[in-house]
């Protein structure tokens, strides 16, 4: 992959407050403190030969501490949901899913168990794509309450900086390893990536169908797309791409989160 733009350095505070690591007292104090709730969700399922299978929650985790840093104090992260909604790729062994309704029913519940506590303000991260439509939907519930139910994925709020890549990218591909070689590098056998499926040509048509970004939407599962799961090469990633993903997502949710802080 060819090296994304350049950035500067920043230095990291560690100031953000986790719920799970706070007496209670302590989070009572916080309700007042730091109205913010961010929430990271991910998904337990292959990430190909290479990858960790936690690695989307490992990339929702680590925006999400980004997040709280950049907001130097005003939210708390709470206990992150490590199973999403992954049907698609329940062909590969150690994948676990939850059907859309339960995933949606988790989140009503944790957002209404802190409501009873003071919190109103919410943002969920999610390093799953598979999750985007549950919270969609889940968000729209929440228009006409009281709540402030944000939600966000990760790589496609910074989609303009990944250059380079293979036509076909995305799932297990340059973006997703570079992020996890710069997160968590002892979760990725470098030995073991392989490529997967790289040009529109690889895909049944089914997949590419799938693929339209206009016309009539169709799922399928990520067995159609490629043997191993995998869309692009993550052989090309590296950790300073990753960087320069994960610090400018956590910049810009950050600034979206400061400015609804303010609202």
């Amino acid at each position: 992959m060819s090296t994304f733009p350049e950035r500067n350095s920043r230095q990291v505070t560690r100031s953000f407050r986790k719920l799970a690591e706070m007496t209670t007292d302590e989070a009572a104090e916080a309700v007042r403190d730091a109205p913010l709730v961010i929430i990271p969700v991910g998904a337990q399922e292959q990430h190909g030969g290479g990858m960790a299978m936690s690695t989307d929650t490992v990339r929702a985790i680590g925006v999400a501490e980004r997040v709280a840093e950049r907001l130097a104090g005003r939210a708390v992260i709470a206990p992150a949901v490590p199973y999403g909604v992954s049907p698609h790729h329940m062909a590969f062994a150690g994948t676990m899913t939850l059907s859309p309704a339960t995933f949606m029913q988790v989140l009503r519940d944790l957002v209404g168990g802190l409501r009873e506590h003071g919190w109103r303000q919410f943002l969920v991260i999610t390093g799953h794509g598979g999750n985007n439509a549950a919270l969609s939907v889940l968000a729209q519930e929440y228009v006409r309450s009281e709540l402030t139910f944000a939600w966000t994925p990760v790589t496609s709020v910074v989609s303009d900086l990944i250059e380079g890549v293979s036509e076909l990218h995305g799932h297990a591909g340059e973006a997703e390893t570079a992020q996890m070689l710069y997160l968590a590098p002892e979760l990725v056998q470098a030995d073991r990536l392989e490529p997967g499926a790289t040009t529109l040509d690889e895909l049944t048509t089914t997949a590419r169908l799938s693929r339209e970004s206009r016309g009539p939407r169709l799922s399928v599962g990520f067995d159609a797309y490629h043997k191993r799961g995998v869309l692009g090469d993550p052989r090309r990633a590296t950790a300073e791409d990753g960087r320069l993903l994960i610090e400018t997502a956590a910049d810009r949710i950050a600034a979206f989160a400061d400015e609804l802080l303010s609202a």
